[in-house]
């Protein structure tokens, strides 16, 4: 039975790694893959949904599915990455402008109607995105739990710091993997 109001918030994680500096968070998010595909799995076969909050890449014109193709189509580079973590049809998904989920987007909204009160949140770059979302996350008074394991900088000591920062500053949970599936329900 999942967790009353607990959700996943799979951060960026739908990526075309096409940008300066996109081969080591390839490979940084290579590592930790393994962990990401194992909480959307058992989240989604537990019953707790999975939010895909992910950036428009500056596409105004674009949709959520749009770019699921295109990060996941042929000469991507990160194309088999994606193919492994793309959304199941009972996903929710948000599309964000900036690093934070919660900026400008209607995620709040989204998580009032499921009646989330929790939220794991896995994805890249925890040195970014993933540590704003963390923030905005716990300013909206949610409780929040980063899952070190399943998330993913362009070096692992930028992901240290983005953790310890979480970890000692705030009143952020930062759990391996399997505490956060016992967090969720899942």
């Amino acid at each position: 039975m999942p967790a009353v109001g607990a959700a996943v918030l799979a951060i960026d994680l739908i990526n075309p790694f096409d940008f300066p500096g996109a081969a080591p968070l390839l490979r940084e998010t290579r590592r930790v893959l393994p962990n990401m595909r194992r909480v959307l799995r058992r989240a989604r076969t537990a019953g707790v949904p999975v939010i895909y909050c992910n950036d428009n890449f500056g596409q105004w014109r674009s949709d959520f599915r749009s770019n699921v193709d295109l990060c996941a189509g042929e000469g991507a580079v990160g194309a088999t990455l994606v193919r492994e973590i793309v959304p199941s049809p009972l996903d929710y998904f948000v599309l964000k402008p900036k690093h934070s989920a919660f900026f400008e987007t209607p995620l709040r909204i989204l998580l009032n109607q499921l009646g989330v009160k929790r939220v794991a949140l896995i994805g890249i770059a925890a040195d970014s995105c993933v540590l704003n979302t963390a923030l905005d996350a716990h300013i909206r008074e949610y409780e929040v739990a980063v899952v070190r394991d399943a998330v993913a900088s362009a070096t692992s000591a930028r992901t240290r710091r983005a953790l310890d920062l979480l970890r000692t500053d705030r009143p952020i949970r930062v759990v391996a993997t399997r505490a956060a599936l016992r967090w969720l329900g899942a």
